[in-house]
């Protein structure tokens, strides 16, 4: 959370650290242009200018998070460079002057000896971005590298100089003071193997802060991650800038370059902790390379071209020609490279995605060599992660009956955004893709290209989805065809033709037994009166089952209402329509049976007191609507054979089933049904 106070420790410093620049800056003009000695002419205030840069730094991050430790690790090493940069003056002032000015020994000695101290800082501070050390294992490597490098500086600062030259002129230069008060002259015969090993353990232990850091940033997930995309963004400019000035052979540049790689690094870790979004890193990153591959390029090609015309040419090559020929070769190879190292350097880091037609091609062609679902949503999948360079992508699908299929590509991160897969204003799936991270970054126009991606996948998908649901619904037919066949003979065979047979030998023994017993005869016929009634009630059952009579007696809003009034205890049933004309008889059987199974839930399971039951037409749709204010359904709760039957019904329909548990409780199922074929009234 952002404060709204900076600490006073942190002004205070900053103060200091002003004041400190002031000093340093006002020594240096007094010093001018005295002769000092090559090791002393660098004026301090440059290094006491880029300290308080990084304090300012410190304190920005501190202005937003108080107790944020890159805050307070940037402000202690500001605060050293500041007073690095002011011991430099300090001491060209007392070699300038030649005189031991107070404090002398200890300033020279944390010039040259404790200032080695700063690759430690430097190494602290990217161990802590950027939160703090590390988790787990890797926090035990950055307290060794740390314990590396503070071992290394401690024999640096006790093994005794061996630079006999610079020490006898510092002697020389500034008499009275020591130049090396913390050495052990016991380890002056070993100093030279004694630096060696400082020189290796500092090494060491700035080798393993580097790789502590670039673990974690492997490790790195959602906001982490985004945030470790500026420092690699620093290290790559770094890289550039200290490049640069080996190439400039001006000093106030080469000095300018120094400086900037030198903040460079701050500077991006305080926008990856303050405003991270501020820009798009991945641009940023994008760009850097361009320019820097440019940048090289042009140099190459310049000091190559120079090289011939000076073999050539020799001294009748003048300034004005050479600064002509680099400025021909850099206009003529400026533009050509640009176009090429750009979309060299986007298709490394960002996929295919700059190139829609060949996104879309490559999807299309992938997608006419697989049929099954599973093979091409595997496609899908590797195809997006191929052509916009995602480290991550899965594609569900929903199925019938309640089945889902799943296919990814890549280690899902913690941070996930999902785009759904639509087919004719229809939800079947979703694509979900990482929430952050450059090559994961999505920009507006990426998502269009994404969106054309999904609408093509989606109809690809669809397509194969209704030749399954096809094929499946045709052995559906068969098998429910025979299996009504089967039930209608067993129930004819097992029912109706014994109890036909019954009541033909009830009827002959009763005509057998009619002259000689009328009395009993009677008794035979009243017994097979109940019999054939029975039958009756049998055939009708048949009759039912197959379509319930009152569909063709009352309609289908009468035959709910019946439903409703002869209903065993339950909810308070109400049924209302709002159309006219008589329905196709397949969509009133399915609109009967899903009505009939959701007020028998309402009752059985939701334990309601009251159902609606509502319908009207939308859109050449039968809508079906059943409403209760029952316990509802949780939503982990998985799909009963109820709810696949109505499902199933629905589809067989092509239409579809939706199920809602609104806030304030309660089920609502509502029935979409295609009305084809149907007549007006």
């Amino acid at each position: 959370m952002r404060s709204t106070q900076v600490p006073a420790g942190a002004l205070t410093v900053f103060g200091l650290g002003a004041a400190l620049l002031t000093a340093s800056v006002a020594i240096d003009v007094h010093v001018g242009d005295a002769h000092v000695p090559a090791w002393t002419q660098e004026v301090g205030w440059t290094f006491a200018a880029l300290g308080l840069i990084q304090l300012a730094l410190g304190v920005v991050v501190l202005w937003h998070r108080r107790r944020h430790p890159i805050g307070w690790a940037l402000v202690g090493l500001g605060m050293l460079w500041v007073l690095d940069g002011l011991a430099q003056s300090y001491v060209r002032l007392a070699v300038a002057e030649q005189d031991t000015l107070p404090g002398l020994t200890w300033v020279m000695w944390f010039l040259f000896r404790f200032t080695a101290v700063l690759p430690l800082a430097a190494a602290g501070v990217l161990l802590l971005f950027p939160d703090g050390l590390p988790r787990g294992r890797w926090r035990r490597a950055g307290w060794a590298s740390l314990s590396l490098m503070a071992t290394g500086l401690t024999l640096f600062v006790v093994v005794p100089s061996t630079q006999d030259e610079i020490d006898a002129s510092l002697a020389e230069l500034t008499p009275g003071a020591d130049t090396d008060p913390t050495s052990i002259e016991a380890l002056r015969p070993l100093a030279d193997e004694a630096l060696t090993v400082s020189w290796v353990l500092a090494t060491a232990g700035f080798v393993l802060a580097l790789v502590t850091v670039m673990a974690r940033y492997r490790r790195s997930r959602g906001g982490e991650r985004e945030r470790m995309r500026w420092l690699a963004w620093a290290v790559l400019a770094m890289t550039l800038l200290i490049a640069t000035s080996l190439l400039v052979d001006v000093a106030a540049l080469n000095a300018f370059f120094l400086g900037a790689a030198l903040l460079v690094g701050p500077v991006a870790m305080v926008v990856a902790i303050v405003r991270p979004d501020v820009v798009s890193v991945e641009n940023l990153l994008v760009r850097t390379l361009v320019y820097g591959g440019i940048s090289v390029v042009i140099v190459a090609a310049d000091l190559l071209a120079l090289a011939i015309v000076s073999a050539t040419l020799g001294d009748q090559f003048g300034q004005r020609q050479v600064v002509l020929l680099v400025l021909l070769l850099a206009a003529v190879l400026y533009g050509p490279l640009r176009l090429r190292i750009e979309a060299a350097v986007r298709r490394l880091v960002l996929g295919e995605r700059r190139d829609p037609y060949d996104v879309v091609a490559n999807l299309a062609s992938t997608l006419e060599r697989t049929d099954e679902d599973g093979a091409q949503l595997g496609a899908v999948a590797e195809a997006v992660a191929a052509a916009f360079g995602l480290s991550f992508v899965q594609v569900e699908v929903d199925r019938s009956a309640g089945e889902r299929l799943v296919a990814s590509r890549g280690d899902r991160p913690g941070q996930v955004r999902s785009f759904p897969l639509t087919y004719r204003s229809r939800t079947i799936g979703r694509i979900t893709v990482p929430a952050h991270g450059v090559r994961n970054h999505l920009s507006e126009r990426d998502e269009v290209l994404l969106a054309d991606v999904v609408r093509q996948a989606a109809a690809a998908i669809r397509a194969s989805q209704l030749s399954d649901e096809l094929q499946r619904s045709r052995e559906q037919l068969v098998l429910a065809r025979e299996e009504e066949r089967r039930r209608i003979r067993r129930d004819l065979h097992d029912g109706l033709g014994p109890s036909l047979s019954a009541v033909v030998f009830r009827l002959e023994s009763a005509r057998l037994t009619l002259a000689a017993d009328p009395h009993d005869a009677d008794v035979q016929l009243t017994e097979t009166r109940e019999v054939v009634q029975e039958i009756i009630k049998d055939v009708r059952r048949l009759v039912h089952d197959l379509r319930p009579p009152a569909l063709d007696d009352r309609g289908l809003v009468g035959a709910l209402s019946q439903l409703a009034e002869h209903a065993e205890a339950g909810p308070r049933v109400s049924v209302e329509a709002s159309f006219t004309g008589t329905l196709p008889a397949a969509v009133e059987v399915a609109a009967f049976r899903i009505a009939s199974e959701a007020m028998n839930n309402a009752r059985r399971h939701a334990h309601a007191g009251t159902c609606s039951v509502t319908l009207w037409t939308e859109d050449d749709d039968l809508v079906l609507e059943i409403a209760d204010d029952g316990v509802g359904i949780a939503a982990d709760a998985q799909s009963g054979v109820g709810l696949v039957s109505l499902r199933e019904r629905a589809a067989e329909l092509g239409g579809s089933i939706d199920l809602r548990c609104p806030p304030d409780g309660g089920t609502t199922v509502t029935a979409r049904l295609p009305l084809h074929g149907r007549t007006t009234a």
